[in-house]
């Protein structure tokens, strides 16, 4: 069936033809066809996306025409998200390692983190202390050490299969010295260190979300998305739990997708700032230390549910 494709160009049309006939869900880095498609076959032919008019006319090996049909296959039939097929996901220009062992990166704090979480970090150079908890491939807490080089960075994880992700992506950018992987459960194994910024991309899909997930968001770790009923068991983890490990003047940023609503109404009297990313200001909010303790978040459980 592909034994006429020779080209790169060849291999796209079919790619692209294939994805626009099937029922795939994009959303892990694309939100068409032809993106997907470009991904998949620069990829896996490890070459440079932004090379793709150098090569659309090369023609392929053998091996290399074979390596193409089985991807496009496992997209098409298997619904194998195209980072997993490939193993590499984009952010903010970085590429980071993954495979099924984590969650494919995702995530409006790396807009953020560009910017360096200013106005409300005045001097990225005096940031010490940083951490990102839930922290699956380990992706924002390289994005951290990027932002704050001063800093030394924890990326905490429950998962011991997503530390070890995140530990080929720390030595990926050769960052040994300043990045550690601590296997915790939120901040369990974390007593008595403190941070001046404390991020999270945390499990925050609720339950009815989870039943009607697309084939290709089951095949990630289910750990990693779900977060109860209504997807702030995590958040409420964060809020009740992360003033303790926060130094004085200290902030912390949570990622909660479409549960800002279910958020005001558990914590009606505290005063998140909504940060403003691509999609709007309704998916990260940011509260300093202070705002935490006022509000009598002190690391006492938390009922609001």
């Amino acid at each position: 069936m592909t034994s006429n494709l020779h080209t790169i160009r060849d291999w796209l049309r079919y790619a692209v033809s294939r994805f626009e006939n099937s029922d795939i869900f994009y959303g892990h880095g694309t939100d068409n066809s032809y993106d997907e498609a470009v991904w998949l076959v620069m990829s896996a032919l490890h070459l440079p996306h932004d090379t793709l008019d150098n090569f659309l006319d090369a023609r392929l090996t053998t091996t290399e025409s074979q390596h193409l049909a089985t991807l496009v296959e496992k997209r098409v039939t298997e619904h194998t998200p195209t980072a997993y097929l490939v193993n590499e996901a984009w952010l903010r220009g970085f590429k980071f390692y993954v495979d099924e062992r984590v969650i494919v990166p995702r995530s409006f704090i790396a807009e953020l983190l560009e910017d360096g979480l200013q106005p409300w970090v005045e001097f990225p150079e005096m940031v010490e202390s940083a951490a990102d908890i839930c922290t699956g491939s380990g992706c924002l807490g390289v994005l951290l050490a990027e932002t704050f080089p001063n800093a030394h960075i924890d990326v905490v994880d429950i998962s011991p299969d997503a530390i070890d992700v995140s530990n080929i992506n720390i030595k990926r950018y050769g960052l040994e010295h300043q990045v550690q992987a601590v296997q915790s459960d939120m901040f369990t194994a974390l007593k008595g260190r403190k941070y001046d910024v404390i991020i999270s991309n945390p499990p925050y899909v609720d339950a009815p979300s989870m039943a009607e997930l697309p084939a290709e968001y089951r095949q990630e770790p289910q750990l990693a998305l779900g977060s109860g009923v209504a997807g702030l068991d995590h958040t409420h983890t964060l809020l009740t739990q992360a003033a303790e490990y926060l130094n004085d003047g200290g902030i912390l940023v949570v990622e909660i997708g479409h549960n800002r609503d279910a958020l005001h109404d558990a914590y009606p009297d505290l005063p998140f700032t909504w940060l403003d990313t691509s999609a709007g200001d309704q998916f990260v909010f940011m509260l300093t230390k202070e705002d935490l303790l006022e509000a009598g978040l002190q690391g006492e459980p938390n009922n609001a549910e």
